[in-house]
């Protein structure tokens, strides 16, 4: 692969974002880290990228916040002049995990503006240079949640169900340009997102009977960004042992 072909992965500085961050890196790509606010976190992702030999770059922002993501991305352009974003890995998203009857209108908003808005201020921006390249791959980390429903989780599925519709939808779109649009739902895995889950009990409604790991989703996003993936676009792919 050319040096500077760029791939943005939002939340990258723990979890599944890193462990796509440093798979990518692995591939070629010159990787921006995007994150909100663990400077720390993010700081050890680009060690660990750059101790392995591959280039990496930070990029703060809330993907939630459409003036942030403007600002930082467009600086970003200005500082890049010529070049663009190949790749897109929509990562970021938060829990707040409650039954509906008893859950604030906070935790509603904040979990659907992270997953849905944060996928279209950030897909808006990057998408253009994309299509005048006639080339790019969009992956987005939706849930087993988003595809299935899961209890205690109506805010969460239905933000990753809406992430699932924008695919397909989006897939559509800009299939002429060559550019993929595709997501992936993990199903448990083993993160700090679900380091205060009972690992022991839920084992027993997995049929591979184990959480999957990151380095597996990111395995498969690596591949979603490949050029062999290149009839591939509009699907949802789970990674969840077999749930769903």
């Amino acid at each position: 692969m050319a040096n500077n072909v760029y791939a943005l992965v939002t939340g990258a500085s723990r979890g599944i974002g890193r462990a796509v961050a440093e798979r990518l890196a692995k591939d070629g790509y010159t990787v921006i880290i995007n994150y909100h606010s663990n400077t720390a976190a993010a700081e050890r992702t680009k060690e660990s990228i750059e101790a392995a030999g591959g280039k990496a770059e930070l990029l703060p922002f809330d993907v939630s916040n459409g003036r942030a993501v403007e600002e930082a991305l467009t600086s970003w352009d200005a500082a890049h002049e010529g070049e663009h974003i190949s790749v897109l890995v929509n990562n970021a998203g938060i829990r707040r995990d409650g039954l509906l009857v008893f859950m604030g209108e906070e935790d509603w908003h904040d979990v659907m503006r992270t997953t849905t808005e944060g996928f279209y201020y950030i897909t808006h921006h990057v998408l253009g240079g994309m299509l005048r390249a006639r080339k790019g791959r969009i992956v987005s980390i939706a849930s087993i949640s988003g595809v299935s429903g899961l209890p205690g989780q109506t805010n969460y599925s239905a933000a990753k169900a809406a992430l699932i519709g924008a695919t397909k939808a989006l897939g559509k779109e800009v299939a002429a340009r060559k550019v993929t649009v595709n997501a992936v739902a993990p199903g448990f895995i083993t993160t700090d997102m679900t380091a205060e889950l009972d690992e022991t009990e839920l084992k027993k409604t997995i049929p591979a009977g184990r959480f999957g790991q990151p380095e597996e989703v990111a395995a498969l996003v690596s591949f979603l960004c490949s050029d062999e993936a290149g009839y591939i676009t509009g699907q949802v792919i789970n990674i969840s042992g077999g749930m769903g």
